[in-house]
Parts: structure tokens; sequence; C-alpha cells
């Protein structure tokens, strides 16, 4: 599939032919949905702790006698069922990510790429290159209209471009190895340089 390049200006600079394998299929919202959660499961801390009643602070002493009383019988204050007791069977720290194989996460960034592709959503530009002034640059994304945008680069990103994007609300820069599923399907604009398309290709191959 074809695809028209543009300049940061809004110039044109030509076009460039999309493998179909990564940016023609039919999107499919499992797929994607079973890689946007392996991700986020994965980047959970997973640290929520709460105590036992063997780690709360108060006596072990017995609070009254066994009998008699005509109250349940207990042993001490750390008891859940007390304020300030343990907490019964509460989160521990533990990992909340899963395994999902290799070649379904890349048909996943494939399927991410597709559905921007589809819904007219996907920029091609020529570079992504800038010399540090962050006000030339937000002037050219606001003129190409692009509010919430990843753009994703070759195999390093351009210091320059980096800088000036640094400060602007809702642009986003990865290189081509960084370029994943939820940060693609959460931007509205998914932008590409000509660089960043080859290094997604010889990635997905």
């Amino acid at each position: 599939m074809k695809a028209d390049i543009i300049k940061l200006d809004g110039g044109k600079a030509g076009s460039i032919e999309l493998d179909e394998a990564l940016f023609g299929l039919e999107p499919r919202a499992d797929i994607l949905h079973r890689v946007v959660r392996w991700q986020r499961n994965n980047a959970q801390a997973g640290t929520h702790k709460v105590k036992t009643r063997s780690e709360t602070s108060y006596s072990t002493k017995k609070i009254y006698r066994q009998k008699g009383t005509g109250g349940a019988r207990h042993g001490d204050r750390n008891a859940p069922i007390f304020r300030g007791g343990g907490i019964y069977k509460g989160p521990t720290p533990r990992s909340h990510g899963h395994e999902l194989p290799k070649k379904f996460r890349k048909l996943g960034l494939k399927h991410a790429l597709s559905a921007k592709a589809k819904a007219g959503e996907l920029v091609v530009i020529d570079a992504a290159e800038a010399e540090g002034k962050t006000s030339v640059l937000a002037k050219q994304v606001k003129n190409l209209g692009w509010k919430r945008a990843l753009i994703i680069d070759g195999a390093a990103v351009n210091e320059g471009f980096a800088k000036a994007a640094r400060n602007i609300e809702g642009l986003d820069i990865l290189p081509g190895i960084g370029a994943n599923v939820y940060d693609i399907l959460k931007r509205d604009t998914l932008v590409i340089t000509k660089a960043g398309v080859e290094a997604l290709e010889a990635r997905l191959k």
C-alpha cells in the first residue's frame, strides 16, 4: 500500500510503499486486548502489602478471660475482627506479569499499525529533526493538527528533536525498537519517519 510522505513544515516529500503484512491487516480487537493486557500487567509494580496479625503492634496478652464474659473467645487485639488488628488474606507483594509468546507480541504490533492505517491516523514524515527549539516545533505540530501524537523514529531519536519535543504536551517520540501496542493505541495520531518504517519492517519480518 502506498502512503504520502510529508515534511514537518507540511510540504510533500514523495511517497512510500508500506508493507501490507504490517499495515494492511484487518485489525482484531482480541489480539490487541491481549497484548495491551500483557504490557500493563508487566508494568504493574505489585508492591501492595498489608500487615497480618503477626505483624501488628498490639500486645499478645489475652484481652480477657476465656469463660464467663458472655462474649466471644479471643486471644489478643491483633485478631482481624478488631480495629487496628491484622488483615486476613490481604494483598502481598507479587508479580502481576504473565507470559505471552514473542510471535503473538509481534502480531499484536502489526495489528496496532494496521489499525492506525485503516483509521486514517497514520502519517509518514521524511525525518524527525529539529534544532532544539520547542517554539518552532510546537508551531509545526499545531499547523499539522497533531494533538495527541506518537512519533516513531529509526534506530535512534534525533537529539535536537527530542529536546524540542520534551515540553510539548501530547507529543511522544520513541525509537523503532521502542514501538509498542499500548503507546500506539493510546495516541490519536501515529507518526512514523521513513527510517522508522524501515526499522519496523526489519524488526517485524
